[in-house]
């Protein structure tokens, strides 16, 4: 064969491979638009059902809350709680007019909502009389509770409603998740085969003849792999937080719920028969802190923790974080404040303070012997904000010291004691945004204490008014 017809070939093999490679292209192209128009899709049909869910969460709470208010009112005749009543009534009908709006338009989903409707309308009226009656006659006891007695068989009807919507919601989120993971592999081993039979073209083709133009393919296709495996990652980031979120919402049900049964149970059965409620409420709740401090420092690194600074009533906040911690963890801990100075307000962000003090309280609760007391001190002064939390427990061990703020690190004094190695971490990542710095003080078997302190944050927004 001569050089010419060589060369020929050589042309028409190269022109045949490119035709083929932009042939297979194009496919790839229609196909990972249509996997792209489906996952979106998909997408929005998680966060419509997610939003549902925590509609029906906010609206199991406001009923309750319009409970509380009906029986505080009852009870004390107090108007802020008359008041506190009718604001949990409008807030929920609000969360029931937006169920309407949302729930998708089939049957049985619709006349679940109807019978909701029904029975809420039937709860508000029992609320209404039972208010009507303790202005008209307050010694009323018999039908007061009556009337509670009715209230609480309706409430039970709606929790049965309320469940039936959100299973049939959870049915309709697994599905989307299903098809989304679906749609995502399907996309990747598509991406990969064109990519695999690119390469297989190229090396038939061209090898002998192009082998620095195979090179630089090669190169660019190493660039366009990592470019995928970024978009990967970012999206198993984002797939992550929607996930956590969505494990959270039943987290408060099941918190919710227990609650409310071992408040319904408490007089009518044993004690040690509500240790199983407990167990549930605890377990819930340690779920549901892990879950948040993985989101969270998900979040900080990938730089999406929002810092959003306020002014603050400090002794206020520092008093309620106390109080939460007390009511939430039945702790057998004596929880003392101490403020130093008469702070007032301060300009920090709420949520970030609340993660770094609560961490470390519920750090000191954890590692410290039954009785034993932790405190929280506040000063302030010109510099900024200065928080001490001390505790007279285990102690940390000096080889522990340099690694203790690392993700998931433990001490190894604490064998036995439940925990995730996430607090510390938490607590750096928030306090990084502060521009505030921590140390610290501790001794084996005497107990630990933390300094955290934050700067002035209002240099720019003025003095408090």
């Amino acid at each position: 064969m001569s050089v010419a017809h060589e060369g020929n070939w050589g042309e028409k093999a190269i022109a045949t491979s490119f035709g083929l490679i932009l042939l297979l292209l194009g496919w790839v192209s229609s196909i990972s638009s249509k996997n792209t128009t489906e996952l979106v899709d998909s997408t929005v049909r998680v966060q419509q059902t997610y939003e549902i869910l925590v509609n029906l969460t906010d609206f199991f709470a406001a009923m309750n809350v319009a409970e509380s208010g009906r029986r505080g009112y009852i009870f004390t005749g107090k108007d802020v709680e008359l008041e506190r009543h009718r604001q949990a009534i409008r807030s929920l009908q609000s969360e029931l007019n937006q169920l309407q709006l949302q729930l998708q338009p089939e049957p049985l989903q619709l006349q679940r909502l109807q019978r909701l409707e029904s029975l809420t309308q039937e709860r508000l009226i029992l609320f209404q009389q039972s208010i009507d009656l303790y202005q008209q006659e307050r010694s009323a006891t018999p039908a007061q509770n009556a009337l509670t007695d009715r209230s609480v068989q309706v409430r039970g009807r709606i929790q049965v409603v309320l469940a039936e919507i959100q299973n049939e919601e959870k049915q309709h989120l697994n599905a989307s998740l299903a098809e989304s993971k679906k749609t995502i592999e399907q996309r990747f081993v598509l991406e990969q085969a064109g990519t695999a039979l690119i390469f297989v073209f190229f090396g038939v083709t061209v090898f002998s003849l192009y082998q620095e133009r195979l090179r630089r393919q090669r190169l660019q296709t190493l660039e366009q792999t990592l470019a995928q495996e970024r978009e990967l990652s970012e999206l198993k980031l984002r797939l992550f937080s929607m996930v956590s979120h969505e494990f959270r919402t039943p987290l408060s049900v099941i918190l919710a719920s227990s609650q409310l049964l071992g408040e319904i149970l408490e007089t009518q059965i044993e004690p040690s028969y509500l240790k199983n409620l407990d167990r549930i409420q605890s377990s819930a709740k340690l779920m549901n802190q892990l879950l948040t401090d993985i989101l969270t420092l998900t979040r900080a690194e990938a730089g999406n923790l929002e810092f959003k600074p306020e002014w603050l009533d400090i002794e206020a906040f520092c008093l309620n974080l106390l109080e939460d911690i007390q009511s939430a963890n039945l702790t057998q801990h004596p929880l003392k404040f101490v403020s130093q100075d008469c702070c007032g307000r301060v300009y920090l962000d709420e949520k970030l303070l609340y993660w770094v003090l609560s961490n470390l309280l519920l750090n000191a609760i954890k590692y410290s012997p039954l009785y034993s007391p932790v405190q929280l001190t506040l000063s302030c002064d010109r510099n900024g904000t200065r928080f001490e939390v001390r505790d007279w427990g285990m102690g940390i061990l000096g080889t522990d010291q340099a690694q203790m703020f690392d993700p998931f690190y433990r001490g190894k004094n604490v064998e036995g004691v439940t925990g995730s190695g996430l607090g510390l971490a938490v607590v750096k990542e928030c306090l990084e945004l502060f521009g505030g710095t921590i140390s610290w003080t501790s001794d084996v078997g005497q107990g630990t204490t933390f300094f955290v302190q934050i700067p002035r944050l209002d240099s720019l927004k003025g003095s408090s008014s």
